[in-house]
């Protein structure tokens, strides 16, 4: 036998398979069903399966609109760790965190329209995730703001508007 060259059978062909009669093979009615397979659901029509598949498709909607709305929270904490670490001193570090927990907020509150689009469905109620996402994000912003108070950046003792009072009258 040469090298490489394969057995061949009686027809000339490398690769022969020879299939039983379909007379003497068992039908698929003949074995029983597994656990927890029913025909009937193989015997649907299409329109209950088309609306099976609209009402999974407005549930993965709902679900990711929440997981959206959900997503400034992780900010949330990531951003208040940050401020944490950055301490109540002024000095470049912690004025550029501070200018993030601020500007995150509001860039993400005047985009929440655009963020919640992917999910509009006439099935899928979005108040709910809008409202979440609206109330996180302004969270987002008091904790700028409460970090931009304790650096003492903000106005808020009365030595601080000192130079718009009027200078006091001698008598």
């Amino acid at each position: 036998m040469e090298k490489g060259k394969g057995v061949m059978n009686a027809g000339g062909r490398r690769w022969a398979v020879e299939f039983a009669d379909s007379s003497t093979a068992p039908s698929s009615r003949d074995f029983p069903d597994p656990p927890g397979f029913t025909r009937a659901s193989q015997d649907q029509d299409d329109s209950s399966l088309s609306r099976q598949k609209k009402e999974a498709e407005a549930n993965w909607k709902a679900q990711k609109a929440w997981e959206v709305a959900q997503s400034p929270f992780k900010n949330l904490m990531m951003m208040g760790f940050m401020m944490w670490m950055a301490g109540s001193t002024v000095h470049l570090f912690s004025i550029g965190i501070t200018f993030s927990a601020l500007w995150q907020p509001i860039s993400a509150l005047q985009g929440v329209g655009k963020v919640f689009e992917p999910y509009k469905d006439s099935k899928v109620e979005l108040l709910g995730p809008k409202l979440l996402c609206i109330a996180l994000n302004l969270a987002g912003l008091g904790l700028g703001i409460w970090k931009l108070n304790t650096l003492g950046l903000l106005p808020t003792h009365p030595s601080d508007w000192v130079s718009s009072l009027p200078p006091p009258q001698v008598l």
